[in-house]
């Protein structure tokens, strides 16, 4: 057992108000204290709201292992590709302005994309590849149909050619953003644009637009237009100097069962602002935070009063933008996602679940969501008006199969 103390924040009376069994609802919290006392994770923060309203909150286990630092509902997490949906959302704020279209061509904004060619044979020092026979288009990068992949995956010569050029793997660049775009755009496509599915740096692509087009940084974009006004104080590209003891330290297994820490406080590559600011994976938050900007997606794209994004621009985001229709499976390209692939479509920076019972989980139909490799997950089911986020530090996040049993916990307590 752990010897932090079980945190849970339930007032019974609001959570039956908001529809919810109040002793069902915390088989949420004991499945992230039997997963933090086996050893499998060193904490979990989990926040289930309905309407807007806080139903029920745990927090369990360490910040940092090694000195049995407690965590806390204000730690701050590596957010990585739980980044992707807030990049997107700056993204189609330009498109709202006028100052984009979907259908454009990436080469327009970033012109090494210009000649982008396509892999079609060969071997990673000796590829064989053709010209493109369309560009890749700015709503191709935001659906992850553009061609592009990542570094770490492992699976194909082209990721290869990534890890070459030190792109899309967890090591930390040392090269601005509109470099590495650059370096992205020398790599061959692994398929012709809008042809199939892929998870890859499409979504730092979609940061890189923002600049362009903006004519801001990233991280000043971002904070202008989403986290100041949303008030998330805690989120960014790197730590406030005065959160540093907030930070929790980030683990893995490598392979003999325990917990090992890759990163901590005291160490931690996020304790300055990157030369490359990723908007694919480069933020970390708190569970506050990130919970603005879940009310402010359930909310039809405003939370208190702020509009940050038009309604029927969210609701246009959550579909399902996936050629015919069709399902990640389907279309897929990628043996790797941060979702669940049966069933779920993809929209414009998040998953779109168009089958429950493909999917094989409980859930509704039209939920979008999406998570970030260190087992971090939201998702947001305007059907039920419920918003729920998971935060711990543990690499990578197809380990264990958290995200599903945790949406069975909270369905479970739906009355």
């Amino acid at each position: 057992m752990t010897d932090t103390a079980s945190r849970p924040a339930i007032d019974a009376a609001a959570a039956h108000a908001l529809g919810f069994d109040p002793d069902r609802l915390e088989r949420v919290g004991r499945l992230i204290e039997t997963y933090v006392d086996d050893g499998r994770f060193p904490c979990g923060v989990v926040q289930v709201s309905r309407r807007g309203e806080v139903a029920y909150r745990h927090a369990y286990g360490h910040r940092d292992v090694e000195s049995a630092a407690p965590i806390a509902y204000d730690s701050v997490f590596r957010l990585y590709s739980m980044t992707k949906p807030i990049t997107s959302i700056a993204l189609m704020q330009l498109y709202e302005q006028g100052r984009c279209l979907l259908e454009d061509p990436v080469e327009r904004y970033i012109e090494s994309f210009a000649d982008a060619r396509v892999w079609t044979g060969g071997s990673q020092q000796a590829p064989q590849t053709r010209p493109v026979a369309n560009p890749m288009t700015i709503h191709q990068v935001l659906t992850h149909t553009s061609g592009l992949t990542y570094g770490f995956f492992w699976q194909h010569p082209v990721d290869a050619m990534y890890r070459d050029r030190d792109l899309g793997n967890f090591s930390v660049p040392d090269y601005s953003l509109a470099e590495g775009m650059d370096r992205l755009a020398e790599v061959p496509l692994l398929f012709e644009p809008g042809t199939a599915w892929n998870y890859s740096m499409s979504t730092d692509v979609c940061g890189r637009l923002v600049e362009v087009i903006s004519g801001q940084p990233l991280d000043v974009y971002l904070r202008d237009n989403i986290f100041d006004p949303l008030g998330m104080a805690d989120t960014g590209f790197s730590v406030r100097a005065d959160a540093v003891e907030r930070l929790t330290s980030n683990y893995m297994n490598l392979g003999d069962g325990a917990l090992s820490r890759i990163d901590s406080a005291a160490t931690s590559s996020y304790l300055h602002p990157p030369p490359f600011l990723s908007g694919g994976g480069g933020l970390v938050g708190t569970l506050d935070d990130y919970q603005r900007f879940c009310d402010m997606l359930l909310d039809g794209g405003a939370r208190d009063g702020v509009r940050i994004i038009g309604r029927k621009t969210l609701e246009f985001m959550a579909s399902n933008h996936l050629p015919g229709g069709v399902t990640l499976n389907e279309l897929g390209q990628s043996t790797f996602s941060e979702t669940a692939m049966d069933g779920m479509g993809f929209g414009l920076g998040f998953s779109v679940l168009v089958d429950p019972a493909a999917n094989t989980a409980v859930s509704s139909a039209g939920e979008f969501a999406w998570g970030g490799a260190a087992s971090t997950a939201f998702w947001i089911d305007p059907a039920e008006e419920l918003t729920v986020v998971y935060l711990t530090q543990f690499l990578p996040s197809n380990t264990y199969p958290i995200r599903r049993q945790l949406k069975a916990a909270v369905y479970q307590a739906l009355v």
